[in-house]
This record gives structure tokens, C-alpha cells and sequence, in this order.
């Protein structure tokens, strides 16, 4: 159904990584954690804090101004706060173009604002949405971008990271006002004119009119019997066919752009989303709304945004670059989208900050060193259920969510619906056996001490956050247990010129040993030393402790 011949292209001469998640199943909490590095479990947004300000903190833009990287934020961002306290520009991004509240991302022409009303577009701090006559916003960020990008990649002094978050495909399911202009990259395909009026090269014609040839036409056997006569699709999916498409064809430019400006090889280029399917088009009657089992948007798994079972939480993700990356090859180590942090620091050759929850996937995507195993949690609070689709295995239709959890642990899943208390039991799946997680495992032999670990783990690796409250929030960190303790700690010394704390786990120590006191232990200490402890509590009874 689904066409995408430049992400098909871009799969083929990279890497798809087959077992990568979101760290939420819908959009701010996903993207928060995308951008801080961090799991649910400490990110400052989480559940539905929409346009909530992004921690004050590390984030992708600032850690790359810190190594010398120019940054730009391009699109839909709704992480700002009421008084713009998370602006980009204040959170590393040197440069800015797009949608900076949630709500605005529900429409996709600005000025005209057909279905959701008029909405604002900015460019760093001022809001430019008076010129943008007739421009699609999918392929606004795409010129924008573009312009950027043949501005500051010709620097070959100064390297860029750039932000880049589509709003389309999404509701509203809105259409081009034309077809794809002829060519791509540096001399064809879209480009950013900059004259008011015309902002870009397709806001001619009629906004929300173009249909994709393709699909024009396009029938389904409607009641699954191949001797009936095949239906027309109805609109609804001709629209988010043709803005999967548009996508498609926007990606293949900003490739095409790479490639004829001679800076691909020495660049590297991740394509992912942010969340599952949606049943979400808020188009009026008589449109029909859109259901992801249409196309199947879900794939093997059941489940969809707002869920955290596999369909709402696996992500469709390539990596592509030229020369470093082997061509067409399949990644199916497990990992999640605060990953991405410390996985392009050290692409660029920089540890992360101690402060991220990821790993570098930069060993399973070079194929070469030693794959450290991805932190896979996330936790959500959403009413409503599951869709019942017959597709979905019966007992996870219709499933009541409210408070959830979902956590991994090589291949066995573990997921918690409609949480009431820590005692609550996790339903245990293997997802490499299991796509649609119909056995549960929990009630099997060898997982009752699995159950225990899970319950654990997912209180050491989680911080409270009182603006988002848990039913397992009361409950005390466990404590871990050891054979053997002998007294004093365990210190080591590294040697690192970032300019935060960086995490050690791929740094050598130049020094290291026991001490019974930290006074001793800081005596030898130079001004770039990084010194990490390591030890054990006694901790003879529960309560609070400071």
C-alpha cells in the first residue's frame, strides 16, 4: 500500500536497527527524553505535559555548541513552557524554525489554517507566520532545512548537528498543494525563496488539494473476500498515503543535498519516529476516521500510540553513513531513543554526560567493539483502551491503560497495565518468539525470580517526580545483595577534557584503588581528574535517608 522508495533506498546503503524503541508512546515525553538523553523514568516531561519547558540541562544541541558543532532545531519542538523559558535558542539550538507549541502541529498550513486555525511559525525568537502563504509545513521544515544545511555545511571548519521533527504524517491529515518539484538536493526538489507571499517553491495552487497519482485510484478488498469487487480507498487514507509519500520524497532530498554538496561521507543521518501508529486524522464529515489497521501500521505487533505494548513503542529506524556505516546491514540488538545521545557523541569522539540514561549504539552499528546493553524502560500514564482490532491478540484488546509500565531485559518483556500497586505482577513476553505478546509468561517456573528482579530494577532506575504521580512512588529502593563486603571504597581516577561529567564506562582509568577515607583519596587529584567511588551502605533499616 504504503510507497517510500528514498527511505527504501537509504535503508538499503545503511543500517536498519530492527529492535529500537521510544522512550514514550506519544509525542512530548518521547521527544523530552530524545533530546535530554534520558529515560521516563528522569526526564522533567513525562505522560501528556504538553509545551512543558525541556529540563534546564544537558540536551543534544547544548553538548554539541560545547564541542564545536553549529546547531539548528528545525520544526515542531512543544517542549517551550509558558514563558518560553524552553525556547531551542535557550537550549542549545543556535538557530530555529518551526512550530513551537504542541497544538500547532495539528495543522499543516499556518497562514490559511484550514481544519484547526492559524497557527505560528518562528524563526528563532520572532514569529513569521504572515508571509507563509500556501506552505505545507512538511515541506516548510524540508526547504528550511535545506537552506541551512548548503549554508553551514559548506564550513568544512565547523561540523553541524541539526534537529530535524516532522509534523506530518499527522492529524490533521492535510495534502500538498502540488506535486514534488523536478530534481532534489543542491539544484532541484524544494527550496526556501524567502520572498513573502512564496515563501518556498510550492506554495502555489490550492492548499490540501494534491492526491499522490498513486493512490488516486487506489481499492482494497474491503470485506476480506477475493470474489467481491475491490472498494475505492476512502479519502482519509489517500491523504496520510500521500503525506507518507511527501515525507519520502522530502528525506530523499535532504539526502540528495548531502551527496552533491560532497559532505555525506562525513555525515550521519538517523530517521525515526516518536511514538506507534495513530487513530487520530481530525478531518470532518463525511471523512471516515483513520484506523491503523488499515495498512497495518502496527506490523507484527499489537498495539498503538499511547500504548506500551510492541506496536506502540517499536520504532522504524535507519541509520545511514556513507563509508563508516556497512551497507544493508540489519541491527537487531535491543536499544531506545535516549540511546541516540551518547551513540552520536561518540560518533563525534565525546563521551556523555554522566547524567544520560543511554549507551553508545556506535559498536553494533560500525560493527566493530564491545555493545553495551541498552537501559530499556518506560513508564505512562493514558485513559482509555487499546483498540479491539481483530487483528490484535484477544487479551490485548480493548485493554484498560491508565498507569503503565514496560521494561526489558534481553528478550523478555515485561508490561504493567492499569498499575494499582508496586505488588502489581509484570506479564512477561518473549518479543523475539512472541511479535504480539499473546503468552504470558509470568506463571512459568523459570521467570518468578525474573518477576521479583523487574519490580526491582524499575524502582533503582527511576526518580520521583511529583507533578506526575505513581502508585509504586512510596515504595523504598531496594537493596542489593552481596556475598562479601570488606571496608573502604573502591576509587578511580580518569583523565577527560569535556566540559561536563562525562560517564566512565568507556574511559580508562589512570589510576585506581582502595581507600578507607575520600581525604586520602583526593590528595593527588589535577584539575581535569574525574574521580568516581564505588561501595556499599549499610542501611539497617527502611526510611529516609540524606
Amino acid at each position: 500500500f504504503l510507497i517510500t522508495p528514498n527511505l527504501d533506498k537509504m535503508a538499503k546503503s545503511g543500517v536498519i536497527l530492527t529492535q529500537n524503541y521510544c522512550a514514550a508512546p506519544v509525542c512530548a515525553p518521547s521527544r523530552a527524553s530524545i533530546l535530554l538523553g534520558q529515560s521516563q523514568g528522569h526526564a522533567n516531561v513525562r505522560n501528556n505535559q504538553f509545551d512543558k519547558a525541556l529540563s534546564n540541562n544537558y540536551t543534544l544541541g547544548n553538548v554539541f555548541q560545547s564541542i564545536g558543532y553549529k546547531t539548528a532545531a528545525i520544526g515542531k519542538w512543544g517542549l517551550q513552557g509558558k514563558d518560553l523559558s524552553g525556547h531551542p535558542i535557550k537550549r542549545g539550538f543556535d538557530y530555529y524554525y518551526g512550530y513551537i507549541g504542541h497544538g500547532d502541529g495539528h495543522e499543516h498550513y499556518p497562514k490559511e489554517g484550514i481544519y484547526r486555525g492559524k497557527k505560528r511559525v518562528w524563526e528563532n525568537e520572532t514569529d513569521v507566520s504572515e508571509a507563509l502563504d500556501k506552505c505545507y509545513t512538511g515541506d516548510l521544515w524540508t526547504a528550511k532545512a535545506k537552506q541551512w544545511i548548503a549554508t553551514h555545511g559548506a564550513n568544512q571548519d565547523q561540523p553541524f548537528f541539526m534537529y530535524l521533527a516532522y509534523d506530518t504524517p499527522h492529524a490533521v491529515f492535510e495534502l500538498p498543494t502540488s506535486s514534488y518539484p523536478s530534481g532534489s538536493g543542491l539544484n532541484g526538489g524544494l527550496k526556501f525563496t524567502g520572498i513573502p507571499g512564496r515563501m518556498i517553491n510550492t506554495a502555489e495552487g490550492i492548499p490540501d488539494s494534491w492526491i499522490h497519482p498513486d493512490y488516486i485510484n487506489a481499492t482494497y478488498d474491503h470485506d476480506a473476500n477475493p470474489d467481491t469487487k475491490e472498494q475505492p480507498w476512502p479519502e482519509t487514507y489517500k491523504r496520510f498515503a500521500t503525506s507518507v509519500r511527501r515525507l519520502d520524497d522530502e528525506i530523499g532530498d535532504l539526502i540528495d543535498l548531502l551527496k552533491d554538496m560532497n559532505i555525506d561521507t562525513n555525515t550521519m543521518i538517523v530517521f525515526s519516529s516518536d511514538n506507534g501508529p495513530t487513530i487520530e486524522s481530525y478531518l470532518p464529515a463525511p471523512n471516515v476516521r483513520y484506523q491503523a489497521n488499515f495498512f497495518s501500521s502496527f506490523g507484527p505487533f499489537d498495539g498503538i500510540k499511547r500504548d506500551l505494548l510492541e506496536g506502540g513503542m517499536r520504532m522504524p529506524v535507519i541509520v545511514k553513513w556513507k563509508g563508516q556505516i556497512p551497507c544493508g546491514k540489519v541491527v537487531s540488538t535491543p536499544s531506545i531513543s535516549y540511546d541516540w545521545m551518547p551513540t552520536l557523541l561518540d560518533a563525534a569522539g565525546s563521551a556523555p554526560p554522566v547524567v544520560s540514561d543511554g549507551v553508545s549504539l556506535m559498536p553494533s552499528l560500525i560493527g566493530k567493539g564491545f555493545q553495551a546493553k541498552s537501559n530499556i524502560y518506560s513508564e505512562y500514564e493514558e485513559g482509555g483502551k487499546t483498540p479491539s482490532y481483530p487483528e490484535f491478540a484477544p487479551a490485548n484488546r480493548g485493554r484498560v491503560r491508565n498507569q503503565m509500565q514496560m521494561i526489558r531485559m534481553g528478550n523478555i518483556v515485561g508490561v504493567r497495565y492499569d498499575i494499582k500497586s508496586h505488588e502489581d505482577d509484570f506479564q512477561l513476553f518473549n518479543v523475539m518468539r512472541d511479535l504480539q505478546q499473546k503468552e504470558d509468561l509470568s506463571n512459568t517456573m523459570p521467570m518468578a525470580n525474573l518477576q521479583k528482579e523487574f519490580k526491582d530494577k524499575i524502582i533503582r532506575m527511576r526518580r520521583v517526580d511529583v507533578e506526575v504521580p505513581r502508585p509504586y512512588d512510596s515504595v523504598a529502593i531496594p537493596s542489593i545483595k552481596v556475598n562479601k563486603v570488606r571496608k573502604g571504597l573502591k576509587w578511580s581516577i580518569y583523565r577527560s577534557d569535556e566540559k561536563w561529567i562525562p560517564n566512565t564506562n568507556k574511559l580508562k582509568p589512570v589510576s585506581k584503588g582502595i581507600s578507607l577515607n575520600l581525604k586520602s583519596s583526593l590528595s593527588s587529584l589535577q584539575s581535569v581528574d574525574i574521580i568516581t567511588f564505588e561501595g556499599y551502605l549499610r542501611i539497617p533499616i527502611d526510611g529516609e535517608y540524606t
